[in-house]
């Protein structure tokens, strides 16, 4: 007889291989970037996906995953350690879209008009923090836009993905709801 995971060995898991999967792609898209546009202004990332879609099933435990985006991307781009901050704090900023998901509720978020709102809320989100941090530790207020121009390849990215996995069983979804669903799913077809 098989035992049954506990929910917080579950949540552990799906927790870890997101974040695994968050450094590798990370890792390949910058060194992607580095060998065919080296120079370019312009940045693609994961983060604002992979964050929201673990804001959706677990809440704020994805500020784990924020703060991770941020870490993988300055380990890699040889970032100074001010860059550290502003990418690793900047990021978690987008915790507070976790209150839209809170007030609206998941459900509503995850299959209505809003399901595009929220990845583009964590991604701005996001962009904002970093900009506010490199304000605090002195850069000047024009460089607040770059944040926003640099990455704006990375929305559509978000988008794609995310309209991708709203479309996948149970990978957009809050995981209570998730596992409550297919138990009474299985419930219906043995009983």
């Amino acid at each position: 007889m098989t035992r049954q995971r506990s929910w917080k060995e579950y949540r552990m898991i799906d927790l870890g291989i997101l974040a695994a999967m968050l450094a590798i792609f990370e890792y390949v898209i910058l060194r992607a970037a580095n060998w065919w546009f080296p120079g370019q202004p312009y940045t693609v990332s994961l983060a604002g996906a992979i964050t929201s879609i673990v804001y959706m099933r677990w809440g704020a435990w994805g500020m784990i995953h924020a703060f991770e985006a941020g870490l993988v991307f300055c380990l890699f781009s040889g970032a100074s350690g001010e860059q550290y901050l502003i990418y690793c704090c900047g990021n978690l900023f987008s915790v507070a879209a976790v209150i839209l998901l809170k007030a609206a509720g998941k459900e509503r978020v995850r299959t209505g008009s809003l399901s595009l709102v929220f990845p583009l809320l964590v991604l701005v989100l996001m962009q904002a923090g970093r900009g506010a941090v490199a304000l605090l530790l002195g850069a000047a207020p024009a460089s607040f836009v770059g944040f926003f121009t640099a990455d704006s390849l990375s929305l559509l990215f978000t988008f794609v993905i995310i309209w991708i996995a709203r479309r996948l069983d149970g990978v957009y979804e809050d995981q209570k709801h998730y596992l409550l669903r297919l138990h009474e799913e299985q419930e219906e077809k043995g009983g």
